[in-house]
């Protein structure tokens, strides 16, 4: 896949994305959207995963920073970034700290999947640079415009209310508590407990698919 234009950053830790249960040839509609959990666990973990004589500011870093766990308002906090189909079936996942902008995880995860034809999201990934890139990839681009922008863009108001598929999506991954809160302090341990909810959800909805026909 082409390089992310350069306001987009790529996401730090390389975790492993959900790989999807079948083939299939191109993208119709993704939809796209990151959620809020919260660490539960002490409050002091500057010690961990640390070399021993390092500074304590790098000793933070490589231990909260490395593995996804920020400072919010909420406290500490973890971030999942998901993309799924039409239909609400997980595509790619990825971990931030709280704290981190939304266009942080974007990155992951759409180079983890083909360019789609439309990609739906919320105004937080109303971004020129996002704008350009998917648009030069022939990916039609349903973002809210920023209220404060002087030129809004044009946008799809009729395609954009199927973005309550991705909301549903994270409801269910939030029927497991080990999702809903965080307690693991590893990232790529956490990362493994969504995923598996994730593929719990992916066939849930296949099974729902197949009932419906």
């Amino acid at each position: 896949m082409a390089r992310l234009p350069g306001g987009i950053r790529p996401l730090y830790d390389g975790l492993q994305p959900l790989q999807p249960l079948v083939e299939t040839g191109g993208l119709g509609g993704c939809l796209l959207r990151r959620d809020r959990i919260e660490r539960c666990g002490g409050d002091d973990l500057r010690g961990q995963h640390a070399y021993q004589g390092a500074p304590l500011r790098r000793r933070r870093k490589r231990g909260d920073f490395a593995n996804a766990i920020g400072r919010s308002r909420g406290g500490r906090t973890t971030r999942i970034h998901a993309l799924t189909d039409e239909i609400g079936r997980p595509l790619a996942l990825c971990l931030t700290p709280g704290q981190a902008h939304d266009l942080v995880g974007l990155g992951e995860v759409l180079r983890r999947v083909p360019t789609p034809q439309r990609l739906i999201a919320d105004r937080a990934y109303d971004a020129r640079k996002l704008r350009e890139w998917l648009a030069d990839r022939g990916c039609e681009v349903v973002v809210p415009p920023n209220p404060t922008r002087k030129n809004p863009y044009p946008w799809d108001k009729a395609a954009y209310r199927a973005r309550n598929v991705i909301e549903r999506m994270f409801c269910r991954l939030k029927d497991f508590p080990r999702v809903a809160t965080r307690y693991d302090k590893r990232a790529d341990t956490y990362l493994s407990t969504v995923l598996i909810a994730a593929t719990v959800a992916w066939w849930l909805n296949c099974v729902r698919t197949l009932g419906a026909e």
